[in-house]
């Protein structure tokens, strides 16, 4: 296990802090609560009868990196609801996102397959209307609404726009949110220019920070008196960019400007990217702006009653950008080294899985769909089988997890993980082997030295290449 893990969640499971990461000063008080603490616990599964079907909260960072929660290690960063969430349930410290982008990783998690099956999920990232999921194919939302749930996805899509792409084709009873990738924050001009902000496939109008206003929608949501049980997306867009936080309407209102005023989709493009604006003072104000939204979400399942039964998983899209804390990870957001893949996942389900628990089992996105319909008594389609493993067994009964590769596949990288090792292709096309339990951090290639177990990995990903969609062009 990576020694990395061991400090950084020591502090977590046992008292609330986290550890220093070599070389980054934590302030007294944090440092102190950790030399107190205990050793982490590492998973066990409790045994138990089977119960009734749980509720499911998926809730989205985006764009947050591995790192970026306090109890991941950032020490600069104050994030106590989710801090708390991971001492009441399980973090999982080798955790992957299905991509290394937004869209591609989306139709991982709500496919339960590899982007590369579908004609969508070969966009890194979808940018036009011709892109998008295909409705007739089945989804984690249309699989466990034929099993009896309801469904609701709030917040970012990004899996295709309308007519012919929408949350309410592809499963789910209800959507509000933005179909693009990224929006202006307070005036919603998204992605292709135009007002982004719908409920179901109408126009809705908010002019208050987005963050917000997803929220109050959750809390409803969750507060319901339901009458079965109930799958939600919750998918915020924060902390992507543009860099914006509470209060930021004036910077707001000139990125809404240049976009207004764009003569192009690529001048569209460089407003919201905000490459003139943030900093690691305005990217912490979002990451601990999610951390209370997502506080907020919390407090109203608990106040429903449905806390106890209800499965809530919290993972980003994909890897950190600009401003995110990644350390001890190499690379970002868009490439295939850990620090654009590996990202903070966080499960809980006090029915059914014990508290103040490590996991260091690598998974990845798709895992996730396996598991949810597992846990929700959904049958997947075998005209599309699932890449992902659940994880059910091991959660609920200490199974195992068998033996199997973790794949990825960008147009510039590739990457495939078996055990502690790591194969990865760069940009240049040059091949990479690293050990991730020795080298977190990517810098130890060990590509020479292990000519054979090279060739073995490079073949395993060959394998599963070529059972994909090829890229147009």
């Amino acid at each position: 296990m990576p020694e990395i893990s061991r400090r950084a969640f020591g502090g977590l499971v046992g008292g609330g802090a986290v550890t220093a990461v070599a070389g980054t000063a934590i302030p007294a008080e944090a440092a102190a609560a950790v030399a107190a603490a205990p050793a982490e616990r590492p998973f066990e599964a409790r045994p138990a009868v089977s119960g009734k079907r749980p509720n499911f909260l998926v809730i989205l960072g985006d764009d947050l990196g591995w790192a970026d929660l306090s109890s991941y290690g950032a020490p600069h960063i104050r994030t106590p609801n989710l801090d708390r969430l991971a001492r009441q349930g399980v973090p999982f410290t080798n955790a992957y996102s299905g991509s290394a982008t937004c869209s591609p990783t989306r139709f991982s998690l709500y496919t339960g397959r590899y982007p590369g099956r579908t004609k969508g999920g070969l966009a890194e990232p979808v940018a036009d209307k011709s892109q998008g999921l295909d409705p007739n194919h089945p989804t984690l939302a249309s699989l466990l609404k034929k099993a009896g749930y309801a469904t609701a996805l709030i917040g970012k899509w990004h899996c295709g726009w309308l007519p012919d792409h929408s949350p309410t084709k592809s499963g789910w009873d209800e959507f509000f949110g933005n179909f693009g990738g990224v929006l202006e924050y307070f005036s919603k001009l998204g992605q292709l220019g135009a007002y982004d902000l719908y409920e179901g496939d109408a126009e809705y109008q908010d002019l208050r920070y987005y963050t917000t206003v997803l929220t109050e929608r959750a809390v409803e949501y969750v507060s319901r008196d339901h009458t079965a049980p109930w799958l939600l997306n919750l998918n915020f867009t924060t902390p992507h960019w543009p860099w914006l936080a509470e209060g930021d309407e004036e910077t707001g209102a000139e990125i809404a400007a240049k976009i207004r005023a764009a003569k192009s989709q690529a001048e569209v493009s460089r407003a919201l990217n905000h490459y003139d604006g943030g900093s690691v003072a305005k990217y912490t104000q979002m990451v601990e702006s999610l951390d209370a939204a997502v506080g907020e979400v919390l407090d109203a399942l608990r106040r429903s009653g449905q806390e106890e039964n209800t499965l809530v998983l919290f993972a980003s899209d994909n890897g950190g950008e600009r401003y995110s804390y990644n350390w001890p990870l190499s690379g970002e957001k868009f490439v295939l080294l850990e620090g654009g893949i590996r990202v903070p996942a966080i499960v809980r389900w006090p029915a059914r899985i014990n508290g103040r628990q490590v996991s260091h089992e690598p998974n990845f996105s798709p895992d996730w769909t396996a598991t949810l319909l597992e846990l929700g008594g959904a049958r997947p389609d075998p005209a599309y089988p699932l890449d992902g493993t659940s994880l059910a067994g091991y959660l609920l009964r200490g199974e195992e997890l068998p033996e199997r590769d973790l794949f990825w596949r960008v147009r510039a990288n590739r990457a495939l993980r078996r055990g502690d090792w790591k194969y990865y292709r760069d940009a240049s096309g040059k091949d990479h082997l690293y050990n991730l339990a020795a080298d977190q951090r990517e810098q130890a290639d060990l590509a020479s030295d292990r000519p054979e177990l090279l060739a073995e990995l490079k073949a395993a990903w060959e394998r599963i290449a070529g059972g994909l969609l090829p890229y147009p062009g």
